[in-house]
């Protein structure tokens, strides 16, 4: 059996610990291209514009053969 708590931990301290665990809200960016709201640092996903240049042709559907 290993080492458990003499006592237990009090409300304030259990809280002071876990003030850091909330959760933030996502960031989100406007696409220059088609001005949709986009995470950061990723490929639009309403016209596949990244950095200024397209990079995922979206709306096609793909032909798998």
């Amino acid at each position: 059996m290993g080492p458990l708590p003499k006592r237990k931990f009090s409300w304030g301290r259990t809280h002071r610990r876990r003030a850091h665990h909330a959760l933030t809200p996502v960031q989100l960016v406007v696409c220059d291209t088609c001005g949709q709201k986009k995470l950061p640092h990723t490929v639009c996903p309403s016209c596949g514009y990244y950095k200024g240049r397209q990079v995922v042709v979206v709306g096609e559907p793909e032909n798998k053969k």
